[in-house]
């Protein structure tokens, strides 16, 4: 687990709480760049990277979903793994309000509240995955099954084929 107490995030303090295992990783950058620019700059291979992405459903429920970086996220799929009829993803300048998180440091561990989240079923066959660690310059590396944990989370097919 990390160590460095001045850099942890809501996420991480979840983690630590949870007594759940995860390497930190931290880089410069002083806005949003996307996750494919992020795993550049680490050395990372894209498989194992995974963004989260923030939708809404005609319910107005808040739905999240974690997939990899390269990939693109199935509206249609996604939606019928809540039980929803569309979703549409949120605005930019809403992510704060309802995540608790900016863009480029979002991640389904500790946002304000926690809703029904979906991770694509890919990260089932990785040992290890890396998400956002909660702010931009911040990353996380863990098991699929304890972010599904940590996050309140199930798998699921989400993504475009």
């Amino acid at each position: 687990m990390s160590k460095n107490k001045d850099i942890k995030t809501n996420a991480m303090r979840i983690l630590d709480r949870e007594k759940i295992e995860y390497t930190h990783y931290t880089y410069e950058c002083e806005e949003f760049i996307d996750a494919l620019q992020i795993a550049d700059m680490l050395g990372l291979p894209y498989e194992k990277v995974y963004k989260t992405l923030v939708t809404v459903g005609n319910s107005k429920n808040y739905f999240v979903f974690v997939i990899p970086i390269a990939k693109e996220l199935d509206l249609k799929k996604a939606a019928k793994t809540v039980g929803e009829k569309s979703l549409s993803m949120i605005h930019v300048k809403d992510i704060n309000e309802v995540t608790g998180y900016i863009r480029g440091g979002c991640t389904a561990i500790g946002m304000k509240k926690r809703y029904v989240t979906r991770i694509d079923e890919s990260a089932k066959l990785l040992d290890k995955i890396i998400v956002s660690g909660g702010r931009i310059g911040s990353q996380i590396e863990l098991s699929p099954g304890d972010l599904c944990r940590a996050a309140g989370a199930e798998f699921a097919d989400i993504v475009v084929v």
